[in-house]
């Protein structure tokens, strides 16, 4: 039997469209990929977002700003001196892009006007740490990505 080549052709689309779908099932139902999206409840996230941008114009608009750096034995977030604190409050999210499992939260207290997250609690990689935090009445929100070793 002779193919003409037309019938390649088609035959050849018919082949590799059943080549991607055979991957596109693949990925969906094998648990191994994860599909997951970045952040629970996107669409619920995203109508808070002028909210969140006011926060963090608070935040760059302060003259003396919290510092958050990776140190050889965990993260330190350093408040300026001037601040009180016992009016500082509020929480700090070290997120993991790649894994939410990682993820967690610390509250801040602060002693000698700075904050501690031991080594121990991070994994090497990158972390985006979200800093939301509230002196004399006004909220603030402090956006750092660090790199663990």
């Amino acid at each position: 039997m002779k193919i003409n080549w037309g019938t390649g052709i088609v035959i050849a689309f018919g082949l590799f469209m059943t080549f991607i779908l055979y991957f596109v099932f693949e990925v969906q139902s094998n648990s191994k990929y994860d599909n997951d999206l970045v952040v629970e409840e996107y669409y619920k996230h995203d109508t808070h977002f002028q909210e969140e941008m006011a926060r963090i114009q608070n935040a760059h608009d302060l003259q003396h700003k919290p510092s958050i750096k990776y140190i050889e034995n965990g993260v330190k977030i350093v408040f300026p001196s001037n601040f009180q604190e016992d009016k500082v409050t509020g929480n700090v999210l070290l997120y993991r892009p790649s894994n939410k499992k990682f993820d967690f939260n610390t509250q801040i207290v602060l002693q000698n006007s700075s904050l501690f997250i031991p080594h121990n609690k991070l994994v090497k990689g990158r972390w985006d740490v979200n800093m939301e935090w509230q002196y004399n009445g006004i909220k603030y929100l402090s956006k750092e990505v660090i790199y663990v070793n």
